[in-house]
């Protein structure tokens, strides 16, 4: 009985070094695919999917879950889900590409900040939560701030609001799934239902400037065979460290990854940052301290509310 708060303190560090693990990843994203110059986004993101899924494959063999696997398959629901996320992760990863291979990678993360508001905001229009005074200022901030953004510097946001909107909408789906789909069976049935697309895609990127695997030199060929892995090894230590860390601690670490991507864009890059994105970043970065403060301290009430006490929202 002693050892018990000891036992749950290491696997609390160890998830969470497991989900920043991931965030990293994810923040480093955009200087891999610049390494992946000249394939295209079309082509980067359909082998993506066709690596990813090959990757899963063996992943479900050398982890022995093809059993449980081949569970999910049986069920048309999570079968229907699956496809859905599908759709949803394909958009979020031809924006995201798109974005990163254009000189928009200020605006990828932009994306990414606005995500956890979006979330909020699904909650309530979707699944009819309740929210407090505080998010709500969160959410006009951030309201606010796309609005300075296309006033300010004369271009809407499409890439930015595309990613947080179309990784929320993911994120809602995931939910109503739950832990019937460990994320590698996850992963695996979102990849075969866009294998489809993704040979639509090679087709037609081959037909209008020519396949760039293989053409581009050994480092090039090797750097895009690992879109599988580059795809698959975050998620899988996420979904690590989502289970073993509160759900605050996901929700703070979840901005290493835009930072990173925010800070390649303005000193590595050198993307263009003007006064108004200055602002409108400012905006969204004060929605998410608020909200981020609001989440822990709502957390830690709840912590101290007895177990058979329901705290009004």
């Amino acid at each position: 009985m002693t050892r018990a708060p000891s036992a749950l303190t290491g696997g609390s560090t160890r998830g969470a070094v497991y989900a920043l693990g991931a965030y990293l990843l994810w923040g480093v994203l955009p200087l891999y695919f610049l390494q992946l110059t000249p394939t295209g986004p079309f082509e980067v993101v359909a082998w993506r999917i066709i690596l990813a899924f090959v990757f899963c494959l063996l992943l479900l063999t050398v982890l022995r879950m093809w059993r449980p696997f081949l569970a999910i398959v049986r069920q048309p629901r999570l079968m229907g889900l699956t496809a859905l996320a599908g759709v949803l992760i394909y958009v979020n990863w031809q924006t995201y590409l798109y974005g990163a291979l254009t000189n928009h990678v200020i605006e990828t993360s932009l994306g990414y900040f606005i995500n956890p508001i979006v979330t909020v905001l699904l909650g309530v229009i979707v699944l009819r939560e309740r929210l407090r005074v505080v998010p709500w200022i969160a959410i006009g901030l951030a309201v606010v701030a796309v609005a300075v953004i296309v006033i300010g510097y004369g271009a809407f946001p499409w890439i930015a609001l595309t990613l947080a909107f179309s990784f929320g909408f993911y994120g809602l789906v995931k939910k109503q799934i739950g832990p019937a789909v460990d994320a590698v069976s996850g992963l695996t049935l979102e990849s075969l239902w866009l294998l489809p697309v993704a040979a639509i895609q090679l087709v037609f990127v081959a037909s209008l400037s020519g396949i760039t695997l293989g053409t581009a030199g050994t480092l090039h060929t090797v750097l895009l065979l690992l879109a599988g892995a580059v795809t698959a090894v975050p998620l899988l230590l996420f979904a690590s460290g989502a289970r073993r860390v509160p759900l605050t601690v996901i929700g703070l670490l979840q901005f290493v990854a835009p930072i990173i991507q925010f800070g390649i864009g303005v000193w590595v890059l050198h993307e263009p940052m003007t006064l108004e994105r200055w602002i409108g970043f400012a905006l969204v970065w004060v929605a998410l301290a608020i909200l981020s403060i609001d989440s822990v301290v709502a957390s830690r009430r709840h912590r101290r509310v007895p177990a058979d006490v329901v705290e009004p929202v």
